[in-house]
């Protein structure tokens, strides 16, 4: 008679251990308020980093300019002191309230980027930015919210006669266009594929014929290269980013400097704050690529981190998407996901040297106000999406009496 030896012993326990966990996480995840916890996490932590990074991101360039190394961070403290107090009230903010203001928002949208085409900054070679007063603001990062909200009603509205090809495509794909139209007159070759993609997912998700999406994908890349091919700084871009090494001393310094960033961080970084490539080398470093100096001073373990995160955002709201009865809810965060979560793959790839380098700044994590706000309060939005599921409402309601009621039984002192 054989006796088992230690490690087959242990191996039913460890393979028990597995599963326990898994179903631990599973039934965690069932939770009627799952979604919401996740969405409400994932943000503020990606919040949180980012503010970090900035600010060591940023320091150097700041002395140099600034003369004080906490300037660009102070400015990206500020809007998330305002941009916190706008994401709660979309959270709390009635659906029928958000709806209305969604042709509202539009039209506000195609104003703004109507004046930009005539009054716009330059910017780094774009004319993308609007000065009013003594603030600059990016009008083009508004617009990704609403013509999400504007699309979304509009579908919500048509619901029951979305069979029709006519009612996917009228009016929301001229209105779309109009909006691409309008970035692309000031040569923003970036923002406009954001766009293009967050148009194609909600077509998606609308149920538009798969016929469709190839023509639109055929268009988008011919026309890409097309503006591409008339700038010779981006079509320069575009034939090096397989190798930016080919062009070092020109079109590849930026995405060469990101790779020799992100190869010393290591597994765990040199430590907040003690990335070389920010000194100079690296241009951009507190915006485009901030990722490459996130993975210098956090290694890979910081980089995977981020990743999950944006990956947890997509999962929980894609979780409430299909949950949700109502399809101004399904149509809007469907939206959003596809906005930042394509937004957050274009920066990662360009960074990684994947994609060129067409000046895609990271959700939550890059420095930059106009940016910022829209996201906040699109999460904000989503936030509040997950605290009206039915279950997780009732879940809420009772934690609150069950603190009223510890409240009230307690003694007085």
């Amino acid at each position: 008679m054989t006796t088992a030896s230690p490690v087959e012993k242990a191996r039913p326990a460890l393979g028990d251990g597995l599963v326990a966990r898994w179903r631990s996480v599973r039934e965690a995840l069932d939770k009627p308020l799952a979604s919401y916890y996740l969405l409400l996490g994932s943000s503020l932590l990606l919040l949180t980093i980012g503010l970090i990074m900035v600010l060591s991101a940023s320091s150097v360039r700041s002395f140099i300019t600034y003369d004080d190394s906490y300037a660009v961070v102070k400015r990206q403290l500020m809007w998330v002191v305002l941009g916190l107090p706008a994401a709660f009230i979309a959270s709390r903010m009635p659906l029928k309230h958000v709806r209305r203001l969604a042709y509202p928002g539009f039209l506000v949208a195609l104003v703004l980027l109507a004046l930009v085409a005539q009054f716009g900054v330059v910017v780094n070679g774009n004319k993308n930015w609007l000065a009013i007063g003594p603030a600059q603001i990016q009008p083009a990062e508004i617009a990704k919210l609403a013509i999400v909200l504007w699309a979304a009603n509009i579908y919500a509205h048509k619901e029951r006669r979305l069979k029709e090809l006519h009612h996917i495509l009228v009016p929301v794909v001229p209105g779309l266009l109009a909006v691409i139209a309008l970035v692309l007159v000031g040569r923003d070759l970036g923002t406009a594929l954001v766009l293009s993609a967050i148009m194609l997912g909600m077509l998606w998700v609308v149920g538009a014929p798969l016929r469709l999406f190839g023509l639109s994908l055929s268009i988008l890349g011919v026309g890409a290269t097309f503006l591409a091919t008339l700038d010779t700084e981006r079509l320069a871009r575009i034939t090096h980013f397989t190798d930016p090494f080919k062009d070092y001393h020109d079109a590849g310094w930026q995405p060469a400097h990101g790779l020799y960033a992100l190869s010393t961080g290591g597994w765990f970084g040199q430590g907040i704050g003690a990335s070389t490539q920010k000194w100079g080398d690296l241009p951009e470093a507190h915006t485009d690529y901030i990722f490459a100096v996130l993975g210098e001073e956090l290694g890979l373990a910081g980089t995977l981190l981020v990743v999950a995160l944006f990956f947890t955002i997509a999962y929980a709201a894609i979780r409430v998407a299909m949950t949700t009865d109502d399809p101004f809810v399904r149509y809007a965060t469907f939206g959003i996901v596809v906005w930042l979560l394509g937004q957050a793959m274009i920066n990662l790839g360009m960074v990684l040297a994947l994609l060129p380098v067409i000046g895609i700044p990271l959700p939550l994590v890059s420095y930059g106000g106009s940016a910022l706000l829209p996201s906040l309060v699109a999460l904000g939005l989503v936030i509040g999406f997950a605290r009206r599921e039915p279950e997780a409402a009732a879940a809420l309601a009772a934690r609150r009496r069950r603190g009223s009621t510890g409240l009230s039984a307690s003694p007085r002192r």
